[in-house]
């Protein structure tokens, strides 16, 4: 997992137009990818089974914004059963570092 520094004071919740796209790093982070090459760190509270193996998940909101107290559901690519649930938590601003070649 590509090591990231903070940048600025987490948020609470960011406007879903903002989020270009997702990278789940294990069972409890995830980058998310906003305009240009910044992104937003999200360290759950706690393992989300099966998150980093299936590496996708999904989320409801009729807000327009995906918050900290939202709750995500890991997307089985096998099988059409749902995975587990979990809590999101602020999403922190960070830079992520590069891989240095």
């Amino acid at each position: 997992m590509p090591e990231a520094t903070p940048t600025g004071p987490s948020r609470t919740c960011v406007p879903l137009r903002d989020l270009h796209e997702s990278r789940v790093r294990s069972d409890s982070i995830i980058d998310f990818r906003i305009a240009g090459d910044r992104y937003y760190r999200v360290t759950l509270p706690q393992a989300c089974p099966g998150l980093n193996f299936e590496r996708s998940f999904s989320y409801s909101t009729s807000i327009g914004q995906l918050c900290a107290q939202d709750i995500i559901t890991v997307v089985r690519n096998v099988t059409p059963m749902r995975g587990a649930s979990c809590g999101l938590a602020p999403f922190q601003p960070v830079r992520i570092a590069r891989k240095s070649q």
